[in-house]
C-alpha cells in the first residue's frame, strides 16, 4: 500500500504541464529545472498546434531560408543522401550531383557511408592527404580510380560550393590494420586478407574529429560555405558483430548522433548560422508507426516525401509553411499508422 500511495503521489507530480504565452511548459511544483527546460511531449502534444516547430524542430530553426534555386549546392553521404538530392533536383536546386556527375561523390554517393570516405573525399580534393588506393571500392567492389582530372573537378566543385548538405551513415568500419586506413564500406571478396583486414566499431571520439576535420577543410577552402548535417534513419543492412543487426544498429546510430551533437555544441554560436542540423533521423524513427519498406529499411515514399516537406518549410525559399508542412506530416502518420495496424493483423491474427 505505501508503494502504491509513493507511486499515485509520483504521477500527481508529472500531471500534464500548462503551456504559458509563448508556448513553454511551466510546472508550479517539483523539482528546479534551470533556465532551458523542454519537455518530452505527451502523446495528446503530437496533435497540438506547432507540435512540429515545439517539439521536434526547436533549437534548430536557421534564421531564414538558406537555399535558393540558384544556391550551388553539394550534398552527399550515406542512403538518405540521395533522397535529400533527388528532391531538390525536381525542385529545381543547382546540386553538383547535376553539374558533375561522374566524380566520386556523386556516382558514389550513397556509399560514402562512414565519416573516414566523407573527409578522404576533402582531404584528397584539397591535396591534403593522398588517398589509400586499396580503400575505395565501387558498388561491384572494383577500385575506384583517383585520376587528376577526377580530382580537380572534385576540388572545383567544393571550391564552388555555398552549402554542403553532407549524411552520416554508420559506425561500423573496415578497416587495413597495417595502414590504419578505412574503406569506404566493406572489404571486396577478392582483396580480404585475415591477416591485415579488420572490423571494429568507431567510437564518439574518432567520428567527432573527423568531423571536426571535415569542417576545418571546409573553413579553410571555401571559407563562405555553410555546412547543414543529417542522419541517415536507413539502419544497417547488417552488422559484423555477435550480436542481431537491430541492437548493433541502435549503437552505430547512437555514436554517430553522439559525435554530431558534441561537434556542433563545441561551436554552438555558429549552430543556426553557419553550422545547421536536420533531425531527418528523428522524424522518420520517432513519428511513423510503418516508416519503412518491406525490407525494413528504406523509408516509404510518402514518408520520405513529408519530411522533405519539412525540408523545405526549414530551409528552402518558397517552400511551404511549416504549418502546411505540419498539416501533411499529420496525414502521413494517419496513413502509415493505418498501415501498421493492418501489417500486424495479417502477421499476428490470421484468419482462422
Amino acid at each position: 500500500m505505501k508503494l502504491y500511495s509513493a507511486l499515485q503521489r509520483r504521477r500527481a507530480d508529472e500531471t500534464p504541464d500548462i503551456l504559458d504565452a509563448d508556448g513553454k511548459r511551466q510546472r508550479a511544483i517539483g523539482f528546479f529545472r534551470g533556465d532551458t527546460c523542454n519537455f518530452n511531449p505527451s502523446l495528446a502534444d503530437h496533435g497540438a498546434p506547432g507540435f512540429l516547430a515545439r517539439s521536434v524542430l526547436h533549437g534548430w530553426l536557421p534564421e531564414g531560408p538558406l537555399l535558393t534555386p540558384g544556391t550551388r549546392i553539394t550534398a552527399f553521404g550515406s542512403c538518405f543522401a540521395a533522397n535529400i538530392t533527388r528532391h531538390l533536383l525536381e525542385r529545381g536546386f543547382d546540386l553538383s550531383a547535376e553539374r558533375e556527375p561522374n566524380i566520386h561523390i556523386s556516382r558514389m554517393m550513397e556509399a560514402l557511408v562512414n565519416t573516414w570516405a566523407l573527409l578522404g573525399q576533402f582531404e584528397w580534393a584539397f591535396g591534403e592527404a593522398p588517398p589509400d588506393h586499396a580503400l575505395w571500392h565501387d558498388w561491384d567492389g572494383h577500385e575506384v580510380g583517383r585520376d587528376e582530372e577526377t580530382r580537380i573537378r572534385t576540388r572545383e566543385v567544393f571550391a564552388s560550393t555555398e552549402v554542403f548538405v553532407i549524411t552520416l551513415g554508420l559506425s561500423e568500419v573496415w578497416f587495413d590494420e597495417v595502414s590504419g586506413g578505412v574503406f569506404w564500406r566493406a572489404v571486396p571478396t577478392d582483396r580480404f586478407d585475415p591477416a591485415r583486414h579488420k572490423f571494429r566499431v568507431s567510437t564518439v571520439a574518432e567520428n567527432k574529429a573527423n568531423l571536426a576535420r571535415i569542417d576545418a577543410l571546409i573553413r579553410t577552402h571555401v571559407p563562405n560555405a555553410k555546412v547543414l548535417f543529417t542522419l541517415s534513419p536507413v539502419p544497417l543492412a547488417a552488422t559484423f558483430r555477435p550480436v542481431s543487426a537491430m541492437t548493433a544498429n541502435s549503437v552505430s546510430k547512437a555514436i554517430l548522433r553522439a559525435a554530431l551533437d558534441e561537434f556542433l555544441r563545441e561551436r554552438w554560436d555558429e549552430v543556426n548560422r553557419r553550422l545547421f542540423y536536420f533531425p531527418a533521423y528523428e522524424l522518420v524513427n520517432e513519428l511513423f508507426a510503418d516508416r519503412f519498406n518491406d525490407d525494413g529499411r528504406h523509408p516509404r515514399r510518402p514518408v520520405v516525401e513529408a519530411v522533405m516537406q519539412v525540408f523545405d518549410a526549414f530551409y528552402c525559399e518558397g517552400g511551404p509553411t511549416l504549418e502546411a508542412a505540419e498539416a501533411q506530416l499529420g496525414q502521413t502518420r494517419l496513413k502509415t499508422a493505418r498501415m501498421a495496424l493492418r501489417r500486424l493483423r495479417e502477421q499476428f491474427d490470421p484468419p482462422a
